[in-house]
């Protein structure tokens, strides 16, 4: 692990895929992923843990994107932040931005997964049984074939970490039930090993101390 590393705050969905890269006793921190729905809320848990996280100095790798801005603005006074330069985190799982861009220029309607969404529960799919019981299942079918109305693929990741027979099926069956076509992918794990040993090149975002992570820096 990087030698300047002091503390690792990261979404439970991308820790899934960097625990079993961590030696023992690191110390981390999971956020729960349901703070995506609200940038404002997670930009605010995010600073608070950075500000209790501040015992000396040190970095502070955060295991997020820009996440619709809210990392944006986040800085901490004694030690370094590193945040991965991707928009969100489906590109630390794909292994660069780059194949990101290029997987959403050949087929821009696609939903990924993986083993952390999964059960994580808060993606589009994980809460359709949660409408069924608020609306009643008409009702829920009309909202989740809205939401799903830009969509013509489900993805899932698989970056060969864990696993993955169960994970699998659940998107086949999901792909199927919603009349989207199922493409299983090859993850990477380049760009959490980067994360966790370096280098934290142009890949990644250095903040020092006293100074924030803007949004001018992610372009």
């Amino acid at each position: 692990m990087h030698p300047e590393i002091t503390k690792i705050i990261a979404c439970q969905v991308v820790m899934e895929e960097m625990l079993p890269l961590l030696p023992e006793g690191v110390d981390c921190e999971k956020m729960d992923f349901g703070l995506h729905a609200n940038p404002d809320k997670l930009k605010k848990a995010l600073q608070e843990k950075i500000n209790a996280s501040e015992n000396g100095k040190g970095t502070i790798l955060l295991g997020y994107g820009l996440c619709s801005r809210a990392v944006a603005g986040l800085r901490s006074e004694k030690c370094s932040l590193v945040v991965p330069r991707v928009d969100d985190c489906i590109g630390i799982f794909l292994g660069s931005r780059e194949a990101y861009f290029k997987q959403a220029k050949t087929e821009p309607g696609s939903y990924y997964l993986t083993k952390g969404w999964i059960e994580a529960g808060d993606s589009m799919f994980g809460t359709y049984n949660q409408m069924i019981e608020r609306y009643g299942p008409e009702q829920a079918e009309r909202l989740i074939k809205l939401m799903l109305k830009n969509y013509t693929r489900l993805v899932f990741i698989n970056t060969g970490k864990y696993e993955v027979e169960h994970y699998r099926e659940y998107s086949k069956q999901t792909a199927a039930r919603f009349d989207l076509k199922f493409e299983e992918i090859k993850g990477a794990t380049t760009f959490v090993d980067k994360m966790i040993k370096g280098p934290w090149d142009e890949e990644f975002i250095v903040a020092p101390p006293g100074h924030e992570i803007t949004f001018e820096a992610f372009y």
